[in-house]
């Protein structure tokens, strides 16, 4: 297999990562799903049948997907990764000692297919041994859960991203999804995959608490010619973007790291919910966040391990310059402003390229598609009355691991 390389967001896609959802999702209910980060619960047969269909789409486009919990299931082969996974998600400080001790022991001696439903499904209390439980020193559970579904693992954008080069495996803003990072670190640490790969880790494979330096993968956009666009959310903030630039460059794999501050609120949680990469001179934005015209802050190195971040500018200036373009075209929503607003809240921007000029999206945005098809974009639909209830599209539901550069090649 290749080395892991992510060149940009257009060239050639080779390696995907993806995450078939089940478990974590049957257990959405209308009294759970606002904690977990989901709007509503949805038709979990539905919502897996879109999704085969989309893992099937990239197939036939000649693209290896992996699936998240078979990547997993292979790591938890490792007793050390069990071990160290265990101890994470199932700790003492979480659980007590009185329970976490027993528990670790029982989880420890499952196979390898079940503790990984678990450890991206959620585990109840109906789930352990009886024996078990009386264990447990406090009062009854208020929840039925031992640990949480992770229904937001379906986006695997956000929980590591590849860069040039290296992966940064981030630090989560919301505590319904902290536990995803754990999953990945151990599939990057112990799964042969990726021991066997040469590859930079920038940021995020620490244990440590991160405080507010949180990060996630759908504000990164690898726009390429060593560079990386960067949305200020709600999710990704300041502090996080240092760490990471401070490593891009440290390592030599990124010369400008370019910022736009984003609302934030749910509805652009993510730079890449109003705005992606298109083909080398075109945009998807949703104009009543993303304009041409709007500030953005480039950061370069400053030679001493220190950043420098250099006066505003107009957006459309830094990337004509970045991607060496006489002129970028942005491809606005379409339809009216009701329908506009309505397409961006279905993912209408949200859209996965496979290379230039071709790209996944839902065939529920009928007028965004037809404005990408008029400019010459091309529009492999998939269906996604379910899963886009999730608030997340094909480039949300999607990691890639080997990507061409923008010219089409690799390191």
């Amino acid at each position: 297999m290749e080395r892991h390389y992510v060149g940009s967001e257009i060239g050639q896609l080779k390696t995907v990562l993806l995450h078939r959802p089940r478990l974590s999702l049957e257990r959405l209910t209308p009294s759970n799903c606002q904690e977990l980060l989901f709007d509503d619960v949805l038709c979990v047969e539905r919502a897996v049948e879109e999704h085969n269909q989309f893992a099937q789409l990239l197939r036939d486009q000649n693209i290896n997907v992996l699936l998240l919990g078979e990547l997993l299931t292979e790591t938890l082969h490792d007793p050390q990764a069990r071990e160290w996974l265990l101890s994470a998600q199932f700790s003492d400080y979480r659980l007590g000692p009185a329970l976490a001790h027993p528990l670790r022991e029982w989880l420890a001696e499952l196979p390898a297919e079940q503790l990984s439903r678990y450890l991206t499904g959620g585990l109840t209390w109906q789930e352990v041994p009886e024996a078990l439980l009386k264990q447990r020193i406090a009062a009854s559970p208020h929840s039925p859960f031992i640990t949480r579904p992770l229904p937001n693992h379906l986006f695997t954008r956000d929980t590591s991203c590849w860069i040039y080069q290296g992966v940064s495996i981030n630090p989560m803003a919301k505590p319904a999804r902290q536990r995803e990072t754990d999953n990945l670190r151990a599939i990057y640490r112990w799964h042969p995959l990726f021991q066997s790969n040469d590859y930079i880790n920038y940021y995020g494979n620490e244990e440590r608490y991160y405080d507010h330096a949180t990060l996630e993968g759908g504000d990164v956009l690898v726009i390429g010619n060593g560079a990386v666009l960067i949305g200020l959310s709600e999710r990704t903030t300041a502090q996080g973007v240092e760490f990471l630039a401070a490593s891009l460059f440290r390592h030599q794999q990124a010369t400008r790291v370019i910022l736009v501050e984003l609302p934030k609120h749910r509805s652009c949680m993510h730079l890449d919910t109003v705005m992606t990469h298109l083909d080398h001179d075109t945009f998807s934005i949703y104009p009543e966040v993303i304009q041409p015209d709007m500030p953005c802050w480039v950061l370069t190195p400053d030679g001493k391990s220190g950043l420098i971040q250099h006066p505003p500018q107009p957006l459309v200036t830094v990337l004509e310059k970045v991607l060496a373009v006489t002129e970028i075209r942005f491809i606005t929503t379409g339809g009216d402003i009701f329908e506009a607003e309505r397409e961006q809240w279905n993912d209408a921007n949200n859209v996965l390229t496979l290379r230039p000029g071709v790209v996944v999206g839902y065939d529920r945005n009928l007028r965004t598609n037809e404005k990408y098809d008029k400019a010459g974009i091309t529009v492999l639909t998939i269906r996604g009355d379910e899963l886009g209830r999730g608030r997340g599209g094909a480039r949300c539901m999607s990691c890639p691991l080997e990507r061409d550069d923008l010219e089409g090649n690799r390191p």
